[in-house]
C-alpha cells in the first residue's frame, strides 16, 4: 500500500550547536526503515513527471520502486545507468527545483524525497565490499578530458564504458574539481568523491594531475599526441569581484580561494600547512550556495559573528532553501536588501569593517528578478576583520587564450553547438566552462551529452 503521508521523512542531522563547530557531515542519511517508508510514498505515476526534471534522465520511479521492495542493489543499478555520481548527486543536487518540483505528491503536500532516497541507495552500495571491476576492452580510440569535475568525470565514465582509451588532465593535485575544492566536507565528504574517482580508474581511465592545459600542455599539443577528440570541462574558477574600494586589503578573500584552502588543503585542521584567516567577525557578500558554504565554514573556524550580505530579499536568494535554513540554524545572520559600497581599513592594510547601503526592489531586470535600487541616505557600517566575496565565477581564460579558433562569449564561456562541439572540430566542451557557474547535475548532463556525440562522431554516425 502507498504511504499517503503528506510529509517527507525528515532527514536525521547533527544538532546546529554541535555541527557549527565541526566539519563532519551535517545530514546523517536515512535509515533503512526511513528509506522504505519514504519510497512507499511514490505513486509510480505512468507519465513519470519527475523524470523530466532530471538533467541526466534517471529512471526515478523505477529505482524508487526497487527501493520500496528492498532491492537496493537493483535500485543502484538503475540509477547508475544514467548517473556516474549517485552518492554525490543525492547530496548536492537541487532536487527541489528539478525532479521533486514535478512530483505529483507535491501538489497537496511535500514531494517524495527523491534525493534522499538516491543518497541512501548509493551509500548502501558503497558500504558493501568493493567488487573487482573489469575494464572494458579498448576500441582503439583515444579521447582527452580536460578537468576532473562533474562534467569531465561523467564524460570520461561514459566513454570508458564504451572502450575508449580516456586520459583526464587535472590542473590541481587531486582529482574531483569543484567537488573537492568548492563543496565543504560537511555537505560532501571527500571520501565519497575519492570512491567515484577510484571507480573511474577501475574502468581503465588514466588521470594525470598537476597538468595545466594552456601552460603544461595545450589543446593543439593534445591533438598531435593522437587524441581524436577532446572534451573541455575546466569549470569556472575565475572569481568575480565588485570593484569597490578596499577589495585589495588583507582579510579580503574570494570565496573560491577561501573554500579551496579549507576544502582541498584542509586549512581547518590544526596540522595543516595551508594558512587561512580565523577571523572573529566575517561578512560574506552574495546569496548563492557558495556564499552559504563560505559563511558556514567561517563559523566552523571560530568566528563569533558571520553575516550574509545580499542586495535582494530572501525570496530572491539563489541558494537552496535547505542551505539557507541550515545557515540560519547555525547562527549565520542575514543582512538582506543590503549592498556593500566600500571595505574599510583603519591602518590602510587590513580590514576593519564594511560600509553598506540599504536597498529596495524595483521592477524585474534581465534575470527576471526584481532590480535592487539604492535607498539614498541609508549608509551604515559593520565592524569586521574579514570579507569574503561570493558573487560568482567566470570560466578561466587560459584555455581560450592558448587555443586557436576557439570561439567564446563576451563573458568567457566556450561556445558550443547542440552536441557540445566547439568551433574547433573534434573539440567539445561542457559544464561551467560553457555556462559559467551552475549546478553539479547540469554539468554532468553536459558531459553525458558530449560523450554521446563524441562516440557518434568517431564511429562515423554523425
Amino acid at each position: 500500500m502507498p504511504n499517503m503521508s503528506l510529509k517527507k521523512n525528515p532527514m536525521p542531522s547533527q544538532e546546529p550547536e554541535v555541527r557549527n563547530k565541526n566539519f563532519k557531515e551535517v545530514a546523517l542519511g536515512y535509515t533503512e526503515e526511513q528509506a522504505l517508508d519514504e519510497a512507499a510514498r511514490c505513486l509510480n505515476c505512468k507519465n513519470r513527471p519527475c523524470t523530466q526534471g532530471c538533467p541526466v534522465a534517471i529512471r526515478i520511479p523505477d529505482f524508487i520502486k526497487e527501493t520500496a521492495a528492498g532491492n537496493f542493489e537493483k535500485a543502484y543499478e538503475i540509477i547508475s545507468l544514467s548517473s556516474s555520481l549517485p552518492a554525490v548527486c543525492g547530496r548536492v543536487c537541487p532536487q527541489e527545483s528539478q525532479c521533486e518540483k514535478y512530483c505529483v505528491r507535491g501538489i497537496k503536500g511535500e514531494p517524495v524525497g527523491i534525493g534522499r532516497l538516491e543518497r541512501f541507495v548509493a551509500d548502501r552500495h558503497n558500504s558493501l565490499p568493493t567488487e573487482n571491476r573489469t575494464a572494458p576492452a579498448k576500441n582503439g580510440h583515444k579521447v582527452a578530458v580536460i578537468g576532473s569535475g562533474p562534467s569531465g568525470l561523467t564524460c570520461a565514465v561514459d566513454l570508458a564504458k564504451k572502450g575508449y582509451d580516456v586520459t583526464v588532465f587535472e590542473a590541481l593535485h587531486t582529482a574531483g574539481g569543484v567537488l573537492v575544492y568548492g563543496i565543504p566536507e560537511f555537505r560532501l565528504p571527500k571520501d565519497i568523491v575519492s570512491k567515484e574517482v577510484d571507480g573511474l580508474k577501475a574502468l581503465g581511465v588514466k588521470i594525470e594531475t598537476n597538468v595545466v592545459i594552456g601552460k603544461t600542455l595545450t589543446v593543439d599539443e593534445l591533438i598531435t599526441q593522437g587524441f581524436e577528440a577532446i572534451f573541455i570541462g575546466s569549470g569556472a574558477g575565475l572569481p568575480n569581484f565588485m570593484n569597490i574600494p578596499g577589495e585589495g586589503l588583507n582579510g579580503v578573500y574570494s570565496a573560491n580561494e577561501f573554500l579551496t584552502r579549507i576544502n582541498l588543503m584542509k586549512a581547518y585542521r590544526d596540522n595543516s600547512e595551508t594558512p587561512v584567516m580565523r577571523a572573529e567577525k566575517v561578512a560574506v557578500v552574495g546569496g548563492g550556495n557558495v556564499a552559504m558554504d563560505a559563511a558556514r565554514c567561517a563559523k566552523r573556524l571560530g568566528a563569533k559573528e558571520v553575516y550574509i550580505i545580499y542586495r535582494r530579499s530572501e525570496e530572491e536568494l539563489p541558494a537552496r532553501a535547505e542551505e539557507v535554513e541550515h545557515a540560519k540554524e547555525e547562527g549565520i545572520v542575514f543582512r538582506l536588501l543590503t549592498n556593500p559600497t566600500e571595505i574599510l581599513s583603519e591602518d590602510g592594510k587590513t580590514v576593519s569593517g564594511i560600509r553598506c547601503v540599504e536597498m529596495t526592489l524595483g521592477e524585474p531586470d534581465a534575470s527576471g528578478r526584481r532590480r535592487p535600487i539604492e535607498k539614498h541616505g541609508s549608509e551604515f557600517e559593520i565592524p569586521l576583520d574579514c570579507v569574503i566575496m561570493a558573487i560568482g565565477t567566470s570560466p578561466n581564460p587560459l584555455i581560450k587564450s592558448t587555443t586557436n579558433g576557439l570561439e567564446t562569449t563576451p563573458k568567457g564561456g566556450i561556445v558550443v553547438d547542440e552536441n557540445g562541439e566547439t568551433s574547433r572540430e573534434n573539440v567539445y566542451a561542457g559544464g561551467d566552462a560553457v555556462t559559467g557557474a551552475a549546478t553539479v547535475i547540469l554539468a554532468m548532463g553536459a558531459g553525458k551529452k558530449a560523450a554521446a556525440a563524441i562516440n557518434k562522431k568517431i564511429q562515423g554516425l554523425l
